[in-house]
């Protein structure tokens, strides 16, 4: 019994003795540990921020075009775009191409390369690959469209039916 109190204060004078030499890396890494935990949680109350805004955006954007107002409908979707949410950049591109907001194939062409760098998944970025080959072919850029839908093939898509059937028409 001795013995086994004797162990129990040895250990307590280790640790305590551990923890008077090595004082200042306790306290560094606890202001570490505090200060990234700030920082994260910082960074995620900022991520929602965005998304709000670019939600708020996106549903002022579909107001203005149900009043017809598709000037400004287009500013807030390219707006929308070009903050680079994932979510809602890639709805706004799609609302764009849909109502015909834009008529500069240059400028469209531009909005899909900044919706491409956005890190999605494979089959979001075939959807996407997909639909920038339907637009290239619809504004006769046929090679180019076809070349982007034998990409799709050959690399067995989710999508590969459908670009076969637009392949053999």
């Amino acid at each position: 019994m001795d013995e086994n109190l004797e162990k129990k204060v040895e250990l307590k004078d280790k640790i305590i003795s551990l923890i008077n030499t090595n004082r200042l890396k306790l306290i560094f890494a606890l202001l570490v540990l505090i200060i990234s935990v700030i920082a994260i949680t910082l960074n995620n109350f900022n991520l929602k921020k965005k998304n709000n805004i670019a939600a708020e955006k996106y549903v002022k954007a579909g107001i203005f075009l149900t009043k017809n107002d598709k000037e400004n409908s287009r500013k807030l979707y390219v707006e929308i775009i070009t903050s680079k949410n994932k979510f809602y950049s890639l709805l706004a591109l799609n609302e764009i191409l849909e109502k015909d907001l834009v008529s500069s194939k240059e400028e469209i062409l531009d909005y899909f390369k900044i919706i491409e760098k956005l890190k999605y998944p494979k089959e979001t970025i075939d959807l996407i690959s997909f639909k920038k080959a339907l637009f290239l072919i619809k504004n006769s850029d046929v090679e180019a469209g076809n070349n982007l839908i034998q990409k799709l093939i050959q690399e067995n898509s989710n999508l590969k039916s459908l670009s076969e059937e637009i392949i053999n028409k």
